[in-house]
């Protein structure tokens, strides 16, 4: 598995949908729990070396997930991925309908349900599709003016 393929939640023990303050407490019980420090005297070498490793995927996880910009894109990826599946278009929109949020570096376009559709510029360049927030619905963003 490679690191774009790792589920950082699942690592950490936690949701999507969980605040900072949850991620960093799991994150935090983990650490202690695996930190090669605090391993006990009598541990086995293999037991040792699965527990450093484990250390070091935690680690990698509250690096990607403790940061709310990393964290951000990391959901982003996740969701583009999730769309990968045959998911039905709900409507398709002109990038120039979106708003550009210029400190944050991302587009959004209000959803029919009161959610956001979200998306980096970069995003946009590996697709077009891209899910609400908060519901099932799907638009796909053209690129330029249609005719």
């Amino acid at each position: 598995m490679t690191s774009e393929d790792e589920d950082w939640y699942s690592i950490l023990g936690a949701h999507p949908s969980d605040s900072q303050a949850q991620l960093k407490q799991k994150y935090q019980k983990l650490a202690l729990l695996y930190h090669p420090d605090k391993q006990h005297r009598d541990t086995s070498c293999e037991q040792e070396t699965e527990g450093a490793r484990r250390f070091i995927e935690i680690s990698r996880a509250w690096n990607i997930l403790g940061n709310e910009e990393t964290r951000r894109a990391y959901d982003l990826q996740r969701r583009d991925g999730e769309m990968t599946q045959s998911f039905p278009v709900d409507s398709q929109i002109l990038l120039e309908e979106m708003i550009w949020h210029e400190e944050e570096e991302y587009y959004s376009y209000s959803c029919r349900c009161g959610g956001q559709y979200s998306a980096a510029e970069s995003d946009l360049q590996q697709t077009s599709l891209v899910n609400c927030d908060s519901c099932s619905l799907i638009i796909e963003i053209l690129q330029g003016s249609q005719s």
